[in-house]
């Protein structure tokens, strides 16, 4: 009798465990989009796909304030060429993607922290900031989606919003 509530015991014991270190499955899926420019540079970009599941995309994200852009890690920018983006001079490496979006415009900001969480931004560490226009379109996209062109053209849409930038090989 002591056997076999030993045996059961042990039995719970092993299913807490496998349980607790079973992967959860996330509300905002991990994606990646990737291309080979035109001018050869190979970039890619990781990022969390939040939902707006019947949210004002300006609750989840308010203009002004700085949002990782994208869900849970921070959105990993990466290239493998020295490269410009609205004029500005960007290494090749890997970044952190952060965004301050507004109604008529929005900064990007590629930060040299890139493996971190994504709430944990830190100023200090941006390495470049550009200015682009926010479109808004009347089509409604449910899940964040970034999109890449061989061109270089970079496209983050989320709700109402289109934020678009080209990647350029400097």
């Amino acid at each position: 009798m002591k056997k076999l509530i030993l045996v059961c015991l042990f039995a719970i014991g092993l299913g807490v465990l496998a349980n607790a270190q079973a992967p959860k499955k996330r509300l905002s899926p991990k994606d990646s989009v990737s291309v080979k420019t035109n001018s050869g540079v190979n970039l890619k970009i990781v990022y969390g796909r939040p939902s707006l599941r019947g949210r004002e995309i300006t609750t989840v994200v308010p203009f002004g304030k700085v949002w990782r852009t994208g869900a849970n890690e921070a959105t990993v920018f990466q290239i493998d060429k020295d490269v410009s983006v609205g004029g500005k001079k960007l290494p090749a490496g890997k970044y952190s993607l952060y965004t301050i979006p507004g109604e008529t415009s929005t900064v990007l900001i590629f930060n040299k922290l890139w493996n971190q969480w994504g709430t944990q931004y830190d100023e200090s560490n941006d390495f470049i900031r550009v200015e682009v226009p926010t479109k808004m379109d009347a089509k409604q996209v449910e899940e964040l989606t970034i999109s890449l062109k061989k061109s270089g053209l970079v496209t983050i849409r989320w709700s109402n919003w289109d934020i678009e930038f080209t990647v350029e090989k400097a």
